[in-house]
């Protein structure tokens, strides 16, 4: 195993679908983890906001981001929606660096309007950082068992995934069931961000980010108050 990788898990407050403010909200919330990687919620940079424009990687407004990922070593996994050069549409995750930004996974199971608007992913996707290899997802990805599994298949040692959960226990034990299970079944590491508070068409969301052990027992857990950070270290 590789030395172990500290992660965090944000779920900041949502300035809508003003780019700026949440990348500078997002930097933020890198300058205070402390951790080589962290993870943000389903399109954290928009908002859960099916009509928002699409982010591009050399988006200016994303400058803020960058910086604090380079000034602290960070990598931050943020989500957005993202246009291909081919003109499709996707739901993205962003991995941000000192260097830059480049999407790194396309959403593959997408939840009811997004279809309208944008194109499933094609394929599961490992992102490596430091030795660790993390399978990435988003949202209904991580609820569907056999997103899991095709990205366990690739040898992964964290499924990574962000999210948004509405409000009410109903979701919130969706939610649990859900990291659990994929950690109990695969024996990986989950790592969980998800958004609280306000996010696009949701009022309320259900915070509750959180990491799961590889044996499906939860080792630690944010709130449902926006704007709260959990760093800790796998492995």
């Amino acid at each position: 195993m590789p030395e172990p990788l500290i992660v965090a898990v944000a779920q900041p407050r949502c300035a809508g679908r003003d780019v700026a403010a949440n990348a500078v909200l997002h930097a933020e919330a890198v300058r205070g983890a402390g951790a080589r990687v962290v993870v943000f919620p389903e399109l954290s940079l928009t908002g859960y906001d099916l009509a928002a424009p699409d982010v591009a990687v050399d988006d200016p407004r994303l400058a803020p981001l960058i910086e604090a990922c380079g000034s602290t070593g960070s990598t931050a996994l943020a989500g957005a929606p993202w246009r291909d050069a081919d003109g499709r549409e996707y739901i993205a995750t962003l991995a941000v660096t000192g260097e830059g930004a480049e999407a790194v996974y396309a959403k593959m199971h997408l939840h009811g309007a997004e279809g309208l608007r944008f194109t499933p992913g094609e394929k599961p996707v490992v992102f490596e950082v430091d030795g660790w290899r993390l399978g990435l997802a988003v949202c209904r990805d991580a609820a569907v068992p056999e997103h899991a599994a095709q990205t366990a298949e690739l040898g992964i040692d964290a499924y990574v995934a962000g999210t948004l959960y509405g409000e009410g226990r109903e979701q919130s034990a969706r939610r649990d069931t859900h990291m659990r299970e994929r950690a109990r079944a695969h024996g990986v590491w989950v790592v969980l961000s998800t958004a609280a508070g306000p996010s696009g068409e949701y009022q309320e969301t259900s915070g509750g980010s959180g990491v799961w052990s590889p044996g499906g027992s939860l080792v630690a857990q944010s709130g449902a108050t926006p704007g709260e950070v959990l760093t800790l270290a796998l492995g």
